[in-house]
């Protein structure tokens, strides 16, 4: 499975959890640590360990690979590392405090609208 499509995988899984404000970042060129970032909150820790919960869920079905993950139990800031794919899902205050998303600035963003529907 090709970087673009576990992007739309992983996007879709979040968005089936109520992931909110999916953002997807487009890292080539800007960062060596993966090809996409993509950010999102939940707004409680139940909310957030669903969404990663989910998210581990439908990856591991497709046969791919979690080469990390970290931060589930504490749900303030949960890393799933997919390869080229990197989805960060947050608690909303963690990701204001964090702001990955200002701290990226110079990543061009991903139009979602045809992903998400």
């Amino acid at each position: 499975m090709n970087d673009s499509s576990i992007l739309t995988l992983a996007v879709k899984s979040l968005d089936d959890k109520r992931a909110e404000n999916i953002v997807a970042l487009n890292m080539k060129g800007v960062s060596l640590i993966a090809d996409y970032f993509v950010i999102c909150h939940g707004n409680s820790d139940k909310q957030v360990q669903a969404i990663a919960q989910e998210l581990k869920k439908v990856v591991q079905d497709e046969g791919i690979e979690i080469k990390r993950l970290e931060g589930f139990d504490q749900a303030r800031w949960v890393l799933i590392d997919l390869g080229d794919v990197v989805v960060h899902v947050f608690h909303k205050e963690e990701r204001i405090y964090y702001n990955l998303e200002k701290l990226w600035g110079d990543a061009p963003t991903v139009e979602l609208e045809g992903v998400l529907g």
